[in-house]
């Protein structure tokens, strides 16, 4: 028989290896990183349980979801285990304000001097400033009723 016969096998063969070796290496590193709890460590779980690690047992581990609220997790159930300053971080919000690149509370910064906010575009592409104060859109303010059918909205067939 020819080899090229064989080939499409072979090349599945090897592949099912590799995948496997990689499957094997990511839960040898998943393990090594449960190992790795001890109390007083951050954890997240595979629900997104933010926590720390009380106690640690043979398969499971018990953790401090909120101050005195304390609940028992399978090993298996701990997705990442933390490091305190991303724990403390993502739980507490102490994130570190960095001068400019912190964005403003309001867009009054971020226009110019006489620059109104525009509205949108007419039909002919021209930009189309704000209305002034005290005048009033399409029938003193409703919203325009692009359907033609007198309704300004909601269901029209709920009665």
């Amino acid at each position: 028989m020819n080899i090229l016969t064989f080939l499409p096998l072979i090349f599945l063969i090897g592949l099912m290896v590799l995948m496997t070796r990689s499957a094997k290496k990511k839960q040898q590193q998943a393990a090594d990183m449960r190992d790795q709890m001890q109390p007083g460590t951050g954890i997240r779980t595979i629900g997104g349980v933010y926590a720390t690690v009380k106690e640690v047992h043979q398969d499971t581990v018990l953790l401090e979801i909120a101050p005195g609220v304390h609940t028992v997790f399978a090993k298996n159930a701990v997705a990442a285990v933390l490091d305190d300053d991303e724990y403390h971080r993502i739980v507490h919000g102490a994130e570190p304000v960095t001068g400019a690149s912190a964005v403003p509370d309001d867009a009054s910064s971020l226009t110019g001097p006489g620059e109104g906010p525009v509205v949108g575009l007419d039909k002919t592409g021209a930009d189309v400033p704000e209305r002034p104060e005290g005048e009033a859109g399409p029938a003193g303010g409703a919203k325009e009723n692009k359907r033609g059918d007198g309704d300004a909205g909601g269901d029209a067939d709920a009665k």
